[in-house]
């Protein structure tokens, strides 16, 4: 009680004193100046000695700060103004930011600098005044986003600088001015005119070599002149008067004496100042002169050991990535390889400059970068808080409502959509032909000539594993027991391919017959160096297999082969046929992949679809060798490829183990970065060699022992050049998009030629993306082909010490869509090979090849129960280089012929379906191969989905891109998914026909319910979709008074919802139905706008894995992509449940979107330039670099991030590498 009257009566005295002041300053007879300075001091002891007082004048409504800066202003005793300078240091000394903030938002700054000029007139000025007032100033301008302008305009600029030349000696006014200085510094304007003025020369005689004594005017001096530095003009200056050099002598000096690591912030300092001057060219080559890569190298390894030292260590490595000379690409064009000739030249565009470009330009690295100092600068960053605060505009954004709504707009005329009639003949279909009596389907015999094909099992289930599922290599479920052991028991053979060196490696078939090897015996080195590549060119097609007998022959234009068994096997799948010929080996089990059980099937079959995995246990996802290469054999390709991948051939089992998002280890990438360094340092210790090269037709295969055989001459294969760096390094350069010269992140391509326990790190060392997954958890996928024969025929996520940093290969402004500068981006991964001299193959990602779809869909028509399901398989248009692009056409059979039946057949409402526009985003293939099982399975779920609607279904828009391994275009050099507003019949065909589609459908009043394009994303997790709202897209601008009695049908949003209950990779706090203007011409928006399709969407899919829901912590993979698939078919089934007759009227908690908006914040902003144009928003992740550093100074946070490339403080990451959210 007595506590809080005393505190009451302190408060009230408080109130009183100030009240007080206050008449003191409107009465000037009062206005004494006794009076004032007997008030400023009891106030100042109340504010000394109670905090509660320094809350009260700084709380909202007090005028306590206005009275104080008030009778500054107007007093003229010097002790009042002392006392007031006092009260003032002691408010904002205790209580951060805010309170120097209210103090800025009061007037303080511009007072305070009136009283600065004043006050410098005195002669000799008053010391004691000039340092509080110093003092202040440098707390508080910190708040003060214009005290630099404030400070030239008032004319202050050089008093500080002036005092401090001046009293070099009086450390106690030193201190503060140099403080006032860093503060003024980050106004560029401020910092050159302080620099003409002899600032940074003026700061070289504060700081010098190790001296326990000022250390704390040391670290105030370095920090000052960093700021001064990061002025083009103070770094020249610093480096014509040879500076560079005694920063570098300073920093040598400072880490020998330091030996117990307590000045480390001093040595940071200096570090910041080398960081700044080298912003600049010639602060680079003054660096580099100076020794300073190997100084600071040198200097970092000896760091290492010591934790608390990580910021100094990253500091100089970025100062070294930094000033790493810039490197050209070594290829001859960074034009594709391979060149097809357009049908017709573009008017204007990337392509039409392609094309445009005189024969001897080097498109690889400008000349002119060479003396242009914009090169890596960085802009001058201001440093204060409230700029990483300030407000966020996406101007990316449509605002414009009459662009927003969509006008159904057809484009073409109705006797030119005729054409697409042809498609469409279940809308005249009248089964007269057919025997229709039953609703209930006939029972299912697969076509005999289809059987013993290797079975791919689906992401239906959890295949568990034999042995321990945590562990690889164990033998799969599908792996029958009684199968395996008499496999086991008695080997299978088949005869294999010999190089024949005459015949350019054809086969040939050997006249001797090579010793049976014991079925215990792993493959030998030898039997897998047999294993040449499968060859297109002698190949055989496939006449007729007999699946009863104990022995299966296969006769073809090559010869016989053979495949023994010791009893019937109705499973054994007769893969290799002709293609092997030669010496006989044992594949193990590779040839008894059994399928599921009677009994398997039946339990599936019963559960519900909305709550089972998969249903499509009637349809197995069978990977028929010998058809594939078929397909390949009418797959055209520019290269002309003759060869074909073993995983494609072979075919791909989901592992049965579960894999983890890799966990980053503690600096990683620090160190992958010291390693590129040290090329430079010493230089005599990398080979460069070239090892694989497309660009040189007459490049042959290394034949040493202990190099690494590269190939990338399938479909799908992406890889230019390989130079081998150290002995198990490899540089790896991927190849351009056909017709462009950019794009590069899809890869896929074959190793060989390993030995085991040897860590082999593999750079790709020409990517173009400002980020990646890779440095969040993902890894790059690898096969091997002798797990493959032992009957693990698997894609696994492989790879340690992941990163993907900017390296020091210098994109030319031709490579960067006119922009100077830029750099390439490098993937590293380390792996360890389990099998010597083993053939493997990594990816980007699950390759899934134009010639698998065909196969795909060949299978799906030839099991399909014709009296159940309506399935159609057309050829919808010819690509630019003459492969097809397959449409599928999907629904029940009609119950029978009656006229209801037929009727209600016709009227069903379309669902239209399209993927793989961007040839690298494979996992968008996994989820429509997913949802075409579905579909085409006889659960009662996926009939009801079938008697629900009709599916129109473009599996695969963009072959051409898919098969010439492309990342992001077509033939055409161009974005397919950017041509959909205007596409060109000749360029863009398959775009082109399937607008077409949807605009013969919207002529004859038949719009999609649905339209969904599947996509993959390489920067966010899980899977979540892009829709289309005018609402939502004008909630998140300035615009919203335009929008607040805007009414739309929130119908758009209950698919994702649906999605989130019921499929577990799917977030939707990852979905967006915001409409960019960056965005207009995709498949999406435009759907949307012109054709009239409210459930217009884009759904992505992680390249990664997921990071919520039952998926969490893991990679995703292709049981959970196709899983998706499927779980889209049980969203759908579940909309049109939930619908009304009239369709529209859902349940109202799925659509209640305005508190979610409310409550959250969209954030999209869009790519700088089409180098790095994203289909959709970006989303960077955050990455956790507390375990790269334990310094919390906020500016060392800012270079880490600068480090590891996603800070742009020197110019080193690119500026759309800024983070957004997605709400």
């Amino acid at each position: 009680m007595n506590k809080a009257k005393a505190s009451s009566e302190k408060s009230s005295r408080t109130i009183s004193l100030l009240s007080q002041l206050e008449k003191i300053n409107l009465d000037p007879v009062l206005g004494e100046s006794d009076s004032a300075r007997h008030v400023t001091s009891k106030i100042l002891h109340l504010v000394q000695s109670q905090e509660k007082t320094r809350k009260e004048m700084t709380s909202k409504g007090s005028t306590g700060i206005e009275i104080i800066l008030s009778t500054l202003e107007n007093t003229r005793d010097p002790q009042t103004i002392v006392n007031i300078l006092n009260i003032l240091i002691e408010i904002v000394s205790i209580g951060g930011g805010r309170r120097a903030s209210v103090l800025v938002t009061k007037g303080g700054t511009q007072i305070l600098l009136q009283l600065l000029l004043s006050a410098s007139k005195d002669s000799p000025p008053n010391e004691e005044l000039m340092v509080l007032l110093h003092t202040l100033l440098a707390k508080i301008g910190p708040k003060d986003r214009k005290i630099g302008v404030k400070a030239r305009i008032n004319g202050v600029l050089n008093i500080s600088l002036n005092l401090v030349k001046h009293n070099l000696q009086n450390h106690r006014l030193v201190l503060p001015c140099l403080q006032v200085l860093r503060v003024y510094s980050t106004n560029s304007v401020n910092a050159v005119s302080l620099g003409k003025n002899g600032v940074v020369e003026l700061m070289f005689k504060i700081i010098g070599p190790f001296s326990k004594r000022n250390t704390s005017l040391m670290k105030v001096a370095l920090d000052t002149l960093a700021a001064l530095l990061k002025s083009k003009t103070n770094a020249r200056r610093a480096v014509d008067r040879g500076y560079v050099q005694a920063l570098l002598t300073i920093y040598v000096d400072w880490h020998r004496h330091d030996s117990r690591h307590r000045y480390m912030l001093i040595r940071k300092g200096v570090l910041q100042c080398i960081k700044s001057i080298t912003n600049i060219k010639l602060g680079r080559k003054a660096f580099i002169d100076a020794n300073g890569m190997k100084i600071l190298y040198n200097t970092s390894q000896e760091c290492l050991a010591v934790r608390t030292l990580d910021p100094l260590v990253n500091t100089s490595s970025l100062i070294m990535r930094k000033c790493f000379p810039k490197n050209r690409l070594p290829l001859p064009t960074i034009k594709s390889t391979f060149h097809f000739q357009l049908p017709v030249i573009p008017a204007s565009g990337p392509v039409a400059q392609l094309y445009n470009l005189p024969p001897d330009v080097d498109d690889v690295v400008d000349e002119s970068d060479d003396n242009d100092d914009a090169e890596t600068e960085s802009e001058i960053e201001t440093e204060i808080d409230d700029d990483k605060d300030q407000h966020f505009k996406n101007d990316d954004i449509e605002t414009d409502i009459n662009k927003l709504k969509p006008r159904q707009e057809l484009g073409r005329s109705i006797e030119e959509l005729k054409m697409y009639e042809q498609f469409f003949p279940e809308l005249s279909e009248n089964f007269q032909e057919w025997d229709l009596v039953s609703k209930e389907p006939k029972p299912f015999v697969p076509d005999a000539n289809l059987s013993g094909p290797i079975v791919v099992p689906t992401a239906s289930e959890e295949h568990s594993a034999v042995a321990n599922p945590s562990t690889k290599g164990v033998a799969l479920k599908e792996c029958s027991p009684l199968l395996t052991e008499e496999c086991n028991r008695r080997p299978v053979f088949l005869e294999l391919p010999k190089k024949d060196s005459a015949k350019g490696g054809s086969l040939h078939q050997q006249n001797d017959q090579r010793n049976m090897l014991p079925s215990s015996q792993c493959l030998s080195q030898e039997i897998v160096k047999g294993l040449d590549r499968i060859s297109l060119q002698n190949s055989a097609k496939n006449d007729q297999y007999s699946g009863t007998g104990c022995v299966i022959e296969k006769e073809n234009k090559a010869g016989i082969t053979t495949l023994a068994s010791s009893k019937p096997c109705e499973h054994v799948s007769p893969c290799g046929g002709s293609l092997f010929e030669g010496s006989s080996v044992q594949l193990g089990k590779l040839c008894c992949t059994g399928v599921d059980s009677e009994e398997e099937e039946d339990s599936r079959s019963s559960s519900s679809g909305e709550h089972a995995a998969l249903q499509v246990s009637d349809v197995s996802p069978v990977h028929d060798c010998d058809l594939y290469l078929e397909m390949v054999k009418n797959t055209k390709s520019i290269p002309e490829y003759s060869e074909v991948a073993y995983p494609d051939y072979f075919g791909h089992i989901p592992p049965p183990f579960k894999e983890p998002i890799l966990e980053r280890r503690y600096g990683v990438q620090r160190t992958k970065i010291c390693q590129d360094i040290e090329r430079l340092i010493h230089q005599n210790d990398i080979i460069d060699k070239v090892v694989y090269d497309l660009d040189n037709s007459s490049f042959s295969v290394p034949e040493e022992a202990d190099v690494l055989k590269f190939n990338s001459k399938f479909e799908s294969g992406n890889l230019r050049k390989v130079i081998q760096i150290r002995k198990n390094e490899y540089d790896l350069i991927l190849n351009s998009d056909i017709n462009s010269n950019h794009y590069h992140q899809w890869f896929y391509f074959e190793v060989s030629g390993m030995k085991t326990g040897i860590g082999y790190r593999f750079n790709i060392i020409n990517c173009e993306k400002s980020n990646s997954q890779f440095n969040y958890g993902m890894q790059p996928l690898m096969y091997s082909v002798q797990e493959a024969l032992r009957c693990r025929p698997c894609w696994t996520r492989v790879g340690t010490d992941i990163c993907y940093y900017k390296n020091h290969f210098s994109r030319s402004s031709i490579a960067a869509g006119g922009q100077k500068g830029k750099s390439y981006y490098t993937i590293t991964f380390t792996v360890t090979f389990q099998h010597k001299e083993d053939v493997c193959y990594f990816a980007y990602h699950y390759p899934y090849t134009y010639s698998t779809l065909k196969m795909h869909l060949r299978k799906l028509e030839s099991m399909h129960n014709p009296q159940q399901i309506y399935f159609r398989h057309d050829v919808l248009c010819k690509t630019l280089a003459g492969n097809s692009c397959p449409l599928v056409t999907i629904t029940a059979m009609p119950e029978s012929n009656y006229y209801e039946h037929i009727y209600q057949f016709r009227n069903r409402p379309y669902i239209f379906l399209s993927a793989r526009v961007h040839p690298g985003e494979t996992n968008a293939s996994w989820v429509m191969k997913g949802t075409l099982e579905y579909l085409m399975s006889n659960s009662p779920n996926a009939q009801s989905l079938r008697e629900s609607y009709i599916f129109k279904i473009i599996p695969m828009l963009n072959p051409d891109g898919v098969i010439n391994g492309n990342h992001r275009c077509s033939l055409s050099g161009e974005d397919l998914n950017r041509q959909w507003q205007n596409p060109n019949p000749d360029l863009h065909p398959t775009i082109y026909h399937a607008k077409g589609l949807l605009q013969y459908l919207a002529a004859i009043k038949r719009l999609p319910l649905v339209y969904c394009d599947y996509h993959g994303h390489s920067r966010k997790k899980n899977v979540f979709m892009y829709g289309c709202s005018i609402k939502e897209t004008m909630w998140h601008t300035s615009v919203n008074a335009a929008s607040c009695d805007l009414m739309e049908d929130p119908a758009y949003r209950a698919l994702p919802k649906i999605l989130s209950h019921t499929a577990p990779a799917f977030c939707m706090g990852s979905c967006s139905f915001v409409v960019e203007k960056s965005k207009e011409s995709t498949a999406r928006v435009v759907v949307w706008r012109e054709i009239g399709v409210q459930r217009s969407y884009t759904m992505e899919s992680t390249l990664c894995g997921c990071d919520q829901g039952k998926y969490k912590g893991l990679q995703i993979g292709t049981r959970e992509l196709e899983e998706m698939g499927a779980k889209f078919c049980v969203g759908l089934l579940r909309l049109k449940r939930m619908s009304s007759p009239l369709e529209y009227n859902l349940p109202s908690n799925l659509l209640d979107i305005e508190n979610e908006l409310i409550e959250s914040s969209c954030k999209v902003t869009s790519p700088t330039t089409y180098v790095l144009d994203e289909d959709e928003p970006r989303f960077l992740e955050e990455v956790d670099y507390s375990a790269e550093s334990n310094d919390e100074d906020v500016e060392l946070a800012d270079n880490v991030g600068d480090y590891e490339a996603t800070n742009q403080d020197d110019g080193l990451s690119d500026p759309d590498s800024t983070r957004i959210h997605l709400s």
